[in-house]
């Protein structure tokens, strides 16, 4: 039986940044069991800092909560930034050249979020997802500012919002037999683990019952 675990983000936001860590661990720990995906869910001026002052505060508030031995740099801030697009479409983007794996996103979340630099800038979005994945700039340009990258993107942004959450990363774990967990906000390993764990003990109890007792009658 199958398992799913979805992960929708925004490719500059601070905290899908801290949870890759978890993410990375995840797809390690459940390799053989569980299948995992990254969806685009993208920011609004709602989540954007007002400021590069208040950036820096959140970001000393995020860095304290993950123990990290670095801070994050808000180099790339604009102010009254509606929406950051040439980050995400670029990594989006990368899926069409057979890139489905994190290289181009991360690579994009560091140059953001640890080098500080302006990532919402097309040709500096292209150059650096072009270099992480050794892929053409003038094609993956090209793709990342077509109608229909833009049109997935906002696709999965839209069935983001339909999950009546707020928080990006947004973890969703589903099982074949309809079960599903929801985790908006997290950026650490445990609650997610112990919720796959028990999710799996699940399918593995169904897997039984159906070894011994076959398909459910039909009436």
């Amino acid at each position: 039986m199958k398992m799913k675990v979805t992960i929708y983000l925004d490719v500059i936001s601070s905290w899908c940044f801290w949870a890759q860590p978890a993410w990375e661990e995840l797809k390690k720990r459940y390799a053989d069991r569980v299948d995992f995906a990254w969806k685009i869910a993208l920011m609004d001026a709602s989540g954007f800092p007002k400021s590069i002052e208040q950036a820096e505060w959140f970001y000393r508030r995020s860095g304290m909560m993950m123990r990290s031995p670095f801070m994050l740099k808000p180099g790339w801030f604009e102010p009254n930034l509606q929406e950051c697009l040439a980050p995400n479409l670029v990594a989006e983007a990368a899926r069409d050249f057979g890139i489905t794996d994190d290289r181009v996103r991360m690579a994009l979340a560091h140059a953001t979020e640890r080098e500080g630099l302006p990532t919402g800038q097309w040709e500096l979005a292209v150059e650096i997802g072009a270099r992480a994945a050794n892929l053409d700039k003038t094609k993956l340009l090209e793709r990342a500012r077509s109608p229909e990258v833009e049109a997935r993107a906002r696709a999965s942004t839209a069935e983001f919002h339909a999950l009546q959450v707020t928080q990006r990363p947004t973890f969703v774990i589903d099982s074949e037999i309809g079960d599903r967990a929801i985790f908006s906000g997290f950026a650490k390993v445990g609650p997610l683990a112990a919720t796959i764990d028990s999710m799996l003990d699940d399918l593995a109890a169904y897997e039984s019952h159906a070894a011994h007792f076959g398909e459910p009658p039909n009436a």
